[in-house]
């Protein structure tokens, strides 16, 4: 289904890398508005996903530029947000993020989506390790179909 129905972007983080995408919040505003204009881009559906020191990013990025991004799905994030985005939210776990498992979803309000709930503050838990959970989750067209869901009133 991504291949068909989405345009995907990957930006990476100049070397060293590392959980400071915060500090291209503007550069990233910049390319995902520049391709929403080049290859017809939907900004009522525009998601925000990352893996890893990326899901930090996904929860950063969206406190900075809030307005860009319709739902986010972090995978396997290494910290719990500082705030509530008051985004949809996807949450994938892996066992990098589970250790905080409690925290994360008091902390966003979700609900299991394994058990069903497919609102707009889910989780899932594949129970894999950390780069299992970004290839599981990546792979799943559930995850998918729940973001076309989410897009902004009048898109």
């Amino acid at each position: 289904m991504a291949l068909e129905r989405f345009i995907v972007i990957a930006p990476q983080l100049p070397p060293p890398g590392g959980d400071v995408w915060f500090r291209y919040a503007d550069s990233v505003r910049q390319i995902v508005q520049g391709l929403q204009k080049d290859y017809g881009g939907d900004p009522g559906r525009t998601y925000l996903t990352g893996f890893s020191f990326g899901g930090n990013g996904v929860f950063d990025l969206a406190d900075l530029v809030p307005a860009l991004w319709a739902a986010l799905w972090p995978v396997d994030p290494i910290r719990i947000p500082h705030k509530d985005p008051g985004l949809p939210v996807w949450l994938s776990f892996g066992e990098v993020s589970r250790w905080h498992r409690a925290a994360f979803i008091r902390t966003l309000g979700l609900k299991d989506a394994g058990a069903g709930d497919t609102g707009d503050r889910v989780f899932f838990d594949q129970g894999k390790d950390h780069v299992g959970s970004a290839a599981s989750a990546y792979a799943d067209d559930r995850i998918y179909s729940w973001l076309l869901s989410q897009g902004r009133k009048g898109s």
